[in-house]
């Protein structure tokens, strides 16, 4: 019987998730495996909560991984937070702004949008209006839109959020260690994000963190969090001081996400934004120089997920797919309108480097005949 996995080819990872994997990160995958209540165990849990509090700039108690994707920490900020008839307001400029109204629609809750072209930021004046016609309990957005590559003003929407009532839910699966995140001082109430992008660990894990405000809202439900396996409050009842065991908790993707929490804050977060929005600059440079445009303008780009046109009279689909199997290197295509339109290069984590941007321009240049 052939073992497929002496197949498996080392790419460079340039679409849209995952990102590259530092090799200090795949040796602390292939650590022994300990019990998920060994005493060196719990360690290794606190100083990855302290890690997430810093990278995220939070206080909060409640700042973990859970075991999942980043769709799961969208789906338990939700289903923790949530109930039948609450009133929310999602905030939608590409997938997965309209992925964060099914979750709450499916929920029962009583959902408003506020819809944006895609390719352009959420605009704060429209979110004020709407603020001032109407109090909701969530208020939801996406800080870095995966499916078009802009940054929303998630700051400016904090400070139209201070001081009300309600919930103020963002996620951060693209941003979290490519840009900075301040959760506290951006009024943030919840937050989630994943681990296979700009943090550089495979996927598996969602960090979260809840605000003292949004486990009020938790604690305070009427009904029981629908989904048992999410249940934010029994959850950290294991994360927390009294180590009740709720599930298995991964313990060799956690030793991951604790070596790649401690790259970033070695480096210095600092660092590693600038490294970011550098391979961003010459990636930009070069593709421009080809006569390629971006989709985003400037002052709106994602520095760590890039969308560019493709060419008229271009197959996109045959291009990544050239780009794959000659040059080793993956890109992604366009979702939703964008579908067959556009490519989506990804410089998340250890990824963004000048000499990966230099490789993959190289490699475009000779695809397209350049």
């Amino acid at each position: 019987m052939k073992n497929l996995l002496e197949g498996v080819e080392e790419i460079l990872l340039m679409g849209p998730g995952p990102s590259c994997v530092p090799p200090e990160v795949y040796a602390a995958l292939s650590r022994k495996t300990i019990g998920h209540l060994d005493p060196y165990f719990l360690e290794i849990m606190e100083e990855v909560k302290m890690m997430l509090r810093n990278i995220m700039n939070t206080r909060n108690e409640v700042t973990i991984p859970l075991s999942g994707t980043g769709s799961a920490g969208m789906e338990a900020c939700f289903v923790n937070l949530v109930e039948p008839g609450d009133r929310v307001l999602i905030l939608i400029n590409g997938v997965f702004g309209q992925r964060m109204r099914e979750v709450a629609t499916r929920l029962g809750a009583s959902v408003d949008f506020l819809e944006f072209t895609w390719g352009t930021p959420v605009i704060p004046k429209e979110v004020a209006q709407k603020l001032r016609d109407t109090s909701y309990r969530i208020v939801a957005v996406v800080h870095a839109e995966t499916s078009t590559g802009v940054l929303n003003p998630v700051a400016e929407i904090g400070t139209l959020m201070k001081g009300k009532d309600a919930i103020y839910l963002v996620d951060t699966v693209t941003s979290l260690g490519g840009s900075e995140v301040r959760m506290d001082d951006w009024n943030i109430d919840a937050l989630y994000s994943g681990t296979q992008k700009c943090l550089s660990c495979p996927p598996g894990l969602a960090p979260l963190s809840f605000s003292e405000k949004a486990m009020a809202k938790l604690n305070g439900r009427k009904t029981k969090v629908p989904n048992w396996y999410l249940d934010l409050s029994l959850i950290y009842n294991y994360w927390g001081k009294n180590r009740v065991y709720h599930h298995t908790a991964p313990v060799n993707m956690l030793y991951g996400l604790y070596q790649a929490l401690y790259l970033i804050l070695q480096e210095g977060p600092e660092k590693v934004f600038a490294r970011h929005r550098e391979s961003h600059e010459v990636l930009v440079e070069g593709l421009e120089g080809m006569g390629l445009k971006m989709l985003v303008d400037a002052p709106y780009r994602l520095p760590m997920l890039n969308t560019v046109f493709s060419p008229q009279g271009i197959d996109e689909l045959a291009v990544r797919k050239r780009l794959r199997s000659e040059f080793k290197i993956e890109i992604g295509g366009g979702l939703g309108p964008l579908a067959g339109k556009v490519w989506r290069i990804g410089l998340m984590g250890h990824t963004a480097r000048k000499e990966n941007v230099a490789r993959f321009l190289a490699a475009l240049k000779t695809t397209l005949g350049k």
